[in-house]
């Protein structure tokens, strides 16, 4: 259960060995980083001299006022996530744990533009995009959640669409830990297809109908034996490839 100190810690840790890349563009002209002016600091890149021109002028007898000199650095656009969590009854048990565990561990290291969804027959908002909300809640959240019911994967698709179309994020990126058994629910294709960027995580030992979907809609799809691999997996579904 959420109480439980092991696997609080578990998540923590798993949390500390993801490795994030998640301000690529995943090809769209919008997530395309560009050059822009920034309050100086001696690491940020090098001097806008037009932009800090009186700022230089001024301190000709000395040093400069810093404060008003400006530099110019090259800035990637940022990337929000949506962590999709099946908890229908198809993910019980192993799969579950394993999905709240990869989910909490993103929660825990996750830049604050994120969402948290579970899903069975109906989707529960754990984290809405724009709300403010401490990790521990949402991860306890995620740690509490029992597998039962039947499985609506395109309603959850649809609010995971929804819930990204509330950032300005350059990246918007939806992770859907499932098996992909929709049972309930319009077809889940044309909801993924909506999505700009989908990555699907599995169980391992049931993963068939995932890779099934993940190829259908384009999108990268990564199996999960256990807890073990999480990091290395979620590292890698995280990060944008060619």
């Amino acid at each position: 259960g959420a109480t439980d100190r092991g696997l609080r810690e578990l998540a923590r840790r798993l949390a500390g060995k993801l490795f994030f890349d998640l301000a690529r563009s995943p090809g769209h002209k919008r997530g395309v980083g560009r050059m822009r002016a920034m309050p100086y600091s001696p690491d940020a890149g090098d001097i806008d001299i037009d932009a800090s021109l009186d700022a230089l002028l001024a301190g000709r007898a000395g040093a400069p006022d810093t404060a008003a000199l400006r530099v110019r650095s090259w800035v990637r656009p940022t990337t929000a996530l949506c962590l999709v969590v099946d908890r229908s009854g198809s993910m019980g048990g192993k799969a579950l744990a394993n999905a709240a565990l990869a989910a909490a561990a993103v929660a825990m290291r996750a830049p604050t533009d994120y969402s948290v969804l579970a899903f069975g027959q109906e989707v529960l908002v754990a984290k809405g995009q724009t709300t403010t909300q401490a990790a521990d809640g949402v991860v306890h959240d995620l740690l509490a959640l029992r597998g039962f019911g039947t499985t609506d994967m395109a309603a959850a698709l649809r609010e995971a669409g929804g819930q990204l179309a509330r950032s300005n994020a350059g990246r918007k990126l939806a992770v859907l830990l499932s098996d992909c058994r929709s049972t309930s629910g319009d077809d889940p294709v044309m909801a993924a297809r909506a999505c700009d960027e989908l990555v699907v995580l599995a169980p391992e030992s049931d993963d068939s109908e995932a890779r099934e979907f993940a190829a259908r809609i384009g999108a990268r799809c990564y199996a999960v034996t256990g807890p073990a691999q999480i990091a290395d997996v979620l590292s890698r579904a995280l990060q944008r490839t060619a």
